[in-house]
């Protein structure tokens, strides 16, 4: 079993709560959420990022607007819906209580293995 498969599967899991927490903060462009997910290294390319965005969308958990660029194309800009709001809230305390969960198993003094006989 390699520990790379794992990590991977960590950062998927906790992929859609990164990308609400980035958009709940105001409208974003996706290129700059990929920067931002890439920079705290949740390790998103554009073919992750943009069906999760369709798919959140399609949820009803994100909206979006097209705005004019001045470098280029029309750009989509996501923010949340208010149901959107309410599913990254609680997401949020499901967040809180898997750190107090981690933060238990965690102190747990080790046991001491038992002798060999």
């Amino acid at each position: 079993m390699k520990v790379e498969n794992t990590q991977v599967q960590m950062r998927k899991g906790i992929l859609e709560f990164c990308i609400l927490e980035i958009i709940a903060r105001g409208e974003v462009y996706a290129s700059d959420m990929l920067e931002e997910l890439t920079a705290a290294r949740m390790i998103v390319v554009e073919g992750t990022l943009y069906p999760l965005l369709t798919r959140l969308k399609n949820a009803g958990l994100l909206d979006y607007t097209w705005k004019e660029s001045v470098s280029g194309p029309p750009r989509k800009y996501y923010t949340l819906t208010d149901v959107g709001q309410e599913f990254l809230h609680q997401l949020r305390l499901t967040w809180e209580e898997i750190e107090e969960s981690i933060q238990i198993i965690r102190s747990q003094p080790s046991t001491p293995t038992p002798a060999a006989e």
